[in-house]
């Protein structure tokens, strides 16, 4: 018997072009906006074209038995994934991360529409390449409750996830980095402890970041950069997060020592909030999705026993 093909489950999130449509209601009004401040109008249909020539293109080559779903990035925590989707993810690099606390071993492909001026750190397909990953999916006749070891002619990669849980179970994931402190970024104060170095603190500072391997080339490098921190960062796939403390204040009851390290495997950080309000932990960005932090409430970050599963060209492979 054939192996059922797995569902094709596309995302998307709204280009510019579509968030000023929503805002202003007609495209005469969206170009007034745009041009009467001196910004490119052609610019910004240009992205809406590319996007929408992109997500045509991919669905052309889903094979017409193929089950199929679309959905945006604003319909995720409502939207439920079955056990054999795999996650077409079309747009730029920062929709993957968006997807991906949503996910439990499922594969995930990334196209980039734009590869011009996109860089394509994760969405690293184009969508001419749909026709041969949904050619190697039918021949592994593989679903994504248990994403397949390997996929020729492509490459899978593990990528390592961030989760943080709060003392009453809450949890949070992100596949770049998480933040823990204020919401408006002002002074947050809390005490900050690694078990299994024994160091711990008392601080105040315009918060914490836990970033993975992936999120090393976004938030967490401007922070390297600035601080002029030289200790190699973890590879996306590596099983090792970083933490940076952003701005520690020195004062007779807050200290500075406990500000950079690495979490291995089974190892932890713990922070206990004296926030009164105002406390929060987001991850990847999104801070209108976050877990409360205040005064008497603590979470515990480490490694997420799941991983993002993510597909990429061969090594030797140049995406066209």
């Amino acid at each position: 018997m054939k192996a059922q093909l797995p569902r094709i489950v596309i995302v998307t999130r709204p280009t510019p072009l579509a968030m000023l449509l929503r805002r202003f209601g007609t495209l005469d009004q969206a170009r007034f906006y745009v041009t009467s401040r001196g910004q490119d109008f052609e610019r910004v249909q240009h992205i809406d074209a590319l996007q929408q020539q992109a997500v045509a293109a991919v669905l052309r080559a889903i094979p017409a038995e193929q089950r199929r779903a679309q959905v945006t990035r604003d319909e995720l925590d409502r939207f439920v994934f079955n056990g054999d989707d795999v996650v077409f993810a079309i747009g730029q690099d920062g929709l993957i991360p968006n997807v991906a606390k949503y996910l439990d071993g499922h594969l995930v492909v990334g196209f980039n529409p734009d590869p011009a001026t996109v860089g394509g750190l994760l969405c690293k397909f184009v969508p001419a390449d749909a026709p041969r990953v949904l050619a190697a999916l039918a021949e592994k006749g593989s679903g994504a409750a248990a994403a397949p070891p390997s996929l020729a002619p492509f490459v899978l990669e593990q990528r390592a996830m961030v989760v943080a849980e709060r003392e009453d179970g809450q949890k949070l994931l992100a596949l770049n980095e998480l933040f823990v402190g204020h919401r408006t970024h002002q002074s947050a104060k809390y005490r900050v402890s690694v078990p299994d170095t024994g160091a711990h603190e008392r601080q105040s500072s315009s918060g914490v970041i836990i970033s993975t391997g992936t999120g090393a080339t976004g938030w967490t490098a401007s922070i390297v950069r600035q601080r002029g921190i030289r200790e190699p960062l973890p590879a996306p796939t590596e099983r090792r997060l970083a933490y940076m403390v952003r701005e520690p204040w020195p004062s007779i009851a807050t200290g500075t020592e406990v500000n950079f390290g690495f979490l291995a495997e089974g190892e932890v950080l713990t922070l206990a909030s004296e926030m009164e309000e105002g406390g929060v932990i987001f991850g990847d960005g999104i801070e209108a999705d976050y877990l409360e932090f205040n005064e008497g409430q603590t979470v515990t970050v480490r490694l997420a026993e799941r991983a993002l599963h993510l597909l990429a060209p061969a090594p030797t492979e140049s995406v066209q």
